[in-house]
């Protein structure tokens, strides 16, 4: 594996109906295979290829005094390549 280098991060509180906004925007621009994001003066594009890995990991950490949860929604792929999916999550 190489060296990571983060292009550009954003963590903000927003409501649930917000995030749900945000992430239908970013299906949208997913599906037409470009993604732009900008922060300030900070701007990177990503190309978005037909074929990407997707990665679905819900989380939890228990603490003394409170339970917190995560869910990670990751997409991956190979700047020239591709990857082949191994299996096919089913969300209800």
């Amino acid at each position: 594996m190489g060296k990571e280098r983060v292009l550009l991060k954003s963590e903000e509180k927003m409501s649930k109906f917000e995030a749900a906004k945000l992430m239908r925007d970013i299906a949208e621009k997913i599906e037409k295979g470009k993604v732009t994001l900008s922060r300030g003066k900070e701007e990177t594009v990503l190309e978005i290829p037909e074929r990407v890995e997707v990665e679905i990991k819900a989380e939890e950490e228990v603490g003394k005094k409170k339970i917190e949860r995560k869910l990670e929604i990751e997409i991956e792929w190979t700047v020239g390549g591709h990857k082949e999916a191994s299996g096919q999550l089913v969300i209800k």
